[in-house]
C-alpha cells in the first residue's frame, strides 16, 4: 500500500528547491559582482558569459528532459534517482565557481569563469528536470498540485531569505568584495543544499506511472507537434521567459544600486530578507484565491500589482533607501504569486499535452518550460552587464558618475515595470487555461485515462 500524499510529500518537495536555490540564488545575484571586483572581468564580458551558459543550459535542458523520458520507472521512481546521484557533483562545481587563485592572468580568470559556471549550468539540468518534472506524478489533484507549487516557493523563499540576508555580510568587507569571503558563502551553502536535496529525496513520493510510450510516440517529430498544438504552454513560455528577465535583472542590478546609488551594501540584506517575507506573507493567501478566482486570474492581479510599484519607484524623485525598500516590497508581493504558482501552472500544461496528445512526457514538456527561463536568464545576463556598462559604471571608480547613477536607478525600476506590464497582458489575453477550463481539463484526462485502461 503507497501511504496517501500528505505534508511529508509537501515538505519533501520544499527541500528540493530549498537545495536548489542556495547556489541559484548566490549566482543570480552576487556571481557578476564578483567577476567584476575579484577577477577584474568587465561587466559586458560577465554578461556575454551568463548569455552563452544560459543558451547552452537551455539546449541542456531539453535533452536532459527526452533522456528522462526515455527511462522507465524503478523501485524508487523515475525522478528521485536522478536528484540523488547528480546532486553531489552539482554541489561540488558550485563551489569551484568561487575558488580564487590570487596573481593569474586576466586570460586564466576569464576562461575559469567560462568553464566552472558552464559546468555548474550544466550539471543544475540534470538535478533540477527530473525535480521540476516530479510534482506531476507526486499527485494527480489539481489543489494538492498548487500545494506543491506553493510549498516549492517556499522552499525556495527561505534559501532566498538566508542567502540575501547572509551573503552580503560574508561577502564584502569594508563596503568591497571579498574572495576568501565569497568561498566561505559557497561552502556553507554547498552543505546546506546536499542535506535538502537528501531530505527531498526521502520524503517525497512518486505515486503516478504512466503508461510506457511506444517508439512512434516518443519520436522528437510528434513531440514537437503536439508542444506547437499547446497554446497555454507556448503563453506560459512567454510569460515566465519575460519574467525572468525582470527578477534577475532586478537581482543583478540592486547590487549596484545598493552598492553605488544609495552606498549601503548592508540594505540588500534588508532587501533580500523582505522579499523572501513577502513572498511567505503571499503563501496563505494563495489556496483561497486559486480556489475562488483560479490561477490565471491571482497570478495576474498580482503581476499587475508589481507593474504599478516599479512604475511609481521610477516616477519618484530623490528616494530614500528606505521609501525605496518600501515601494518595492509591494512590488515583491505583487510577483510572489508568480513565484508560487506557477509550478501549476507548469503540470496543467504537461496535462494539456497529454490530453491533446496522449503522450506523458513530463520531462520533456517541463525541461521545454525549464528552456524558455534559460533563456530568460541568458537575456537577462546579456541585458544587466552591457546595461550596466551602457550607463557608464566604471568598477575602478569608488565613486561612480551622476550619468551612471541615474541609469543604474532606471534600470531597477523603469525596466522591470514595462516587462511586467506586457507578462500581465499575456496572462489575460494569451493564456487560456481559465479556472473553469482547468476543470474541465481534469475532468476530461481523468475520462480519457479511465477509457484506455
Amino acid at each position: 500500500m503507497m501511504r496517501p500524499f500528505g505534508m511529508r510529500d509537501k515538505l519533501g518537495y520544499l527541500f528540493g528547491d530549498f537545495g536548489n536555490d542556495f547556489f541559484f540564488m548566490l549566482a543570480s545575484s552576487f556571481l557578476m559582482v564578483y567577476y567584476t571586483d575579484i577577477f577584474g572581468i568587465s561587466a559586458a564580458v560577465v554578461g556575454g558569459l551568463f548569455a552563452v551558459a544560459r543558451l547552452w543550459d537551455a539546449v541542456a535542458d531539453v535533452v536532459w528532459g527526452r533522456f528522462i523520458d526515455s527511462r522507465k520507472s524503478g523501485k524508487h521512481g523515475k525522478f528521485r534517482p536522478w536528484i540523488f546521484r547528480m546532486s553531489f557533483p552539482l554541489v561540488f562545481s558550485g563551489v569551484l565557481m568561487f575558488v580564487y587563485i590570487p596573481g593569474m592572468s586576466d586570460g586564466f580568470y576569464l576562461a575559469y569563469a567560462f568553464v566552472t559556471y558552464i559546468l555548474w549550468g550544466t550539471l543544475y539540468s540534470t538535478v533540477n528536470i527530473p525535480y521540476g518534472s516530479m510534482a506531476s506524478v507526486i499527485t494527480g489533484n489539481s489543489v494538492e498540485r498548487t500545494a506543491l507549487s506553493s510549498y516549492r516557493g517556499l522552499g525556495a523563499a527561505l534559501a532566498g531569505i538566508i542567502v540575501n540576508a547572509v551573503t552580503p555580510l560574508i561577502v564584502f568587507k569594508n563596503n568591497e568584495a571579498d574572495a576568501g569571503g565569497f568561498l566561505t558563502a559557497a561552502i556553507i551553502f554547498g552543505i546546506l543544499a546536499i542535506a535538502c536535496y537528501m531530505a527531498c529525496v526521502g520524503l517525497t513520493t512518486e505515486r503516478i506511472v504512466a503508461k510506457e510510450n511506444n517508439s512512434e510516440q516518443v519520436s522528437l517529430r510528434a513531440t514537437v507537434k503536439g508542444l506547437g498544438k499547446n497554446k497555454p504552454l507556448i503563453a506560459i513560455l512567454l510569460a515566465s521567459l519575460l519574467f525572468m528577465v525582470s527578477i534577475l535583472l532586478i537581482g543583478t542590478v540592486n547590487i549596484y544600486l545598493f552598492k553605488d546609488y544609495f552606498s549601503n551594501t548592508a540594505a540588500l540584506s534588508v532587501i533580500g530578507v523582505i522579499q523572501t517575507v513577502a513572498m511567505i506573507v503571499a503563501m496563505p493567501f494563495v489556496k483561497p484565491l486559486v480556489s475562488r478566482f483560479g490561477k490565471k486570474e491571482t497570478v495576474s492581479a498580482g503581476i499587475l500589482l508589481s507593474t504599478v510599484s516599479y512604475g511609481i519607484l521610477y516616477l519618484l524623485p530623490n528616494v530614500t533607501t528606505t521609501g525605496f525598500i518600501v515601494i518595492a516590497a509591494f512590488g515583491m508581493f505583487g510577483f510572489a504569486f508568480f513565484n508560487l504558482v506557477v509550478w501549476a501552472f507548469v503540470t496543467d500544461v504537461i496535462d494539456y499535452h497529454e490530453l491533446i496528445t496522449g503522450l506523458r512526457e513530463d520531462g520533456t514538456v517541463y525541461s521545454i518550460y525549464s528552456f524558455a527561463r534559460k533563456v530568460g536568464q541568458a537575456i537577462a545576463g546579456a541585458i544587466g552587464g552591457t546595461a550596466i556598462t551602457l550607463v557608464g559604471y566604471d568598477p575602478d571608480l569608488k565613486i561612480q558618475t551622476e550619468a551612471a547613477l541615474d541609469g543604474i536607478y532606471n534600470l531597477a525600476t523603469l525596466v522591470p515595470a514595462i516587462i511586467f506590464l506586457v507578462v500581465f497582458l499575456i496572462l489575460v489575453f494569451l493564456y487560456p487555461l481559465t479556472k473553469q477550463r482547468v476543470s474541465k481539463l481534469s475532468a476530461d484526462l481523468a475520462e480519457k485515462r479511465e477509457m484506455e485502461k
